[in-house]
């Protein structure tokens, strides 16, 4: 791994994780600051189909089924996705399509060594964002409601989406390497989560498209499940790291073997 490598990645891609970490923060102290009012009422007011897409038709007790409910359900899948899709399309694709990686394969650096810095900026990058969020999460919970937030069971939940979200980067990371132009890059490796993500929310929509969402890797994120501490949920968990260390893998060896226009 490179340090120096590691660092002018993030100096170029810092402000995309600042930006949707503080949209993720604002939601969550919206969400959490309205634990008092009446939500579910508001949440009426929507269209059936469109509450239940969102997963809004799942309502938890006590203040961390409140959060999960209408924070885990649907918010915590959409912008880390959007992070996953646009960091790893810049870390290789971007690289090769402009020409720099010509320039990084002229340092001392190997291939090994420049994506192997590149896949650890990416892991690293998505668990601060979790990292940051639970902690606000926490912080804030605390702060408005002492006492009420189950804080293992929110830390699980937290837990549970970066497991998710190792996975989905490892999809986008995975094509990034595989081609030379971005336009192709961002059409899988954000084709694939976007289209994950749209099977979640019609599983959502009629129970008639449950079964759909063992198509989606969001299938094995389940807050209910992890707030009442179901067995299913660390089983669920390792499949995911290990999906994701197929996908972080196969990059590393594509990228490696691959002839690069450079």
């Amino acid at each position: 791994m490179s340090f120096t490598l590691f660092k002018t990645t993030a100096r170029a891609n810092w402000v995309t994780g600042v930006i949707i970490l503080l949209v993720m923060v604002m939601y969550m102290a919206i969400i959490i600051s309205m634990y008092d009012f009446e939500i579910n009422e508001m949440i009426e007011l929507l269209p059936e189909g469109l509450a239940n897409a969102m997963g809004y038709s799942e309502v938890f007790t006590g203040l961390t089924g409140f959060i999960a409910s209408y924070y885990y359900c649907f918010l915590i899948i959409m912008f880390p996705m959007i992070y996953c899709i646009i960091v790893a399309n810049a870390l290789v694709a971007k690289y090769v399509d402009r020409g720099s990686m010509a320039y990084l394969l002229s340092t001392p650096n190997t291939r090994l060594k420049i994506i192997t810095t590149q896949a650890v900026y990416m892991l690293v990058s998505v668990t601060v964002i979790f990292g940051v969020i639970a902690a606000i999460g926490i912080g804030m919970s605390e702060a408005m409601f002492p006492g009420e937030l189950d804080i293992k069971g929110f830390l699980l939940l937290n837990l549970g989406a970066l497991c998710v979200f190792y996975s989905i980067s490892g999809i986008s990371f995975l094509s990034s390497c595989i081609f030379n132009e971005t336009k192709y890059s961002l059409a899988l490796g954000g084709g694939i989560p976007v289209l994950f993500f749209v099977i979640n929310m019609l599983s959502n929509v009629n129970p008639d498209y449950e079964w759909i969402v063992n198509f989606s890797l969001f299938a094995l994120y389940r807050p209910a499940d992890i707030i009442n501490r179901e067995p299913f949920t660390v089983l669920a968990m390792i499949i995911l790291v290990l999906i994701a260390a197929i996908l972080y893998g196969s990059a590393i060896a594509v990228f490696n073997r691959r002839n690069l226009p450079v």
